[in-house]
């Protein structure tokens, strides 16, 4: 596993992934899609948010990612970002992980995202790290369901990521009422969508249909 980025910038942008595979990822786009499409639409989606990434000036990214035995996969797919393994027994541990680990090696601002997302705009990145930059302790980018898209720290924050369930409706709720709790300041991003289920794709392809080539 390499870690990638010397530590030139200050910030580090961290994209949670796993590796396609049938019947394990993006799995609630069936019956819609065959297990092998899904697959395939998320290769597509994790390149489409790889992008995204590095579109991002001044800043390191790498990639958190599942499962152990992925690292190879994921060099070929993006040899320009540094690897960590994803740690710890769900999904809050594991971002809290990944988020502790970057801070402590010396990172200013880490920011961790999804890869469910293939339009967001690279701007709402870009003001993640601006609203850490000017005084936020916490930045949030919401989602349609209920949850958020993105979480940018300055330093660890355990309990925002440990002591909320994540993948349930609450998941944006229950952050905050937990930052506010532990006296952070937050500053929350424009709302954005994931493509988790039918619906969402139905209206990716609209926005696709609409969007200028």
């Amino acid at each position: 596993m390499h870690d990638g980025g010397g530590m030139t910038a200050a910030n580090r942008l961290l994209v949670i992934a796993k590796r396609p595979a049938a019947g394990q990822t993006k799995t609630r786009l069936s019956p819609l899609l065959t297990a092998e499409q899904a697959a395939a639409l998320y290769e597509c989606f994790l390149g489409d948010t790889l992008d995204l990434a590095r579109r991002v000036p001044g800043i390191d990214h790498a990639i958190v990612y599942l499962p152990v035995d992925a690292e190879a996969y994921f060099m070929a797919l993006a040899p320009d970002f540094g690897l960590l393994v994803q740690e710890g027994a769900d999904l809050g541990e594991r971002l809290d992980n990944a988020l502790t680990r970057c801070l402590r090696q010396g990172y200013e601002r880490v920011a961790i995202m999804n890869s469910d997302g293939p339009t967001l705009p690279a701007a709402y990145l870009e003001r993640a790290f601006a609203a850490l930059r000017d005084g936020a302790d916490v930045t949030l980018g919401p989602t349609a369901d209920g949850g958020y898209y993105l979480i940018g720290l300055k330093r660890p924050a355990p309990r925002l990521l440990r002591e909320v369930r994540m993948s349930t409706p609450t998941v944006l709720r229950d952050t905050l009422a937990l930052a506010a709790e532990e006296g952070l300041r937050v500053e929350l991003l424009p709302a954005w969508y994931d493509v988790d289920e039918a619906a969402d794709l139905v209206r990716l392809a609209r926005e696709l249909t609409d969007a200028p080539p």
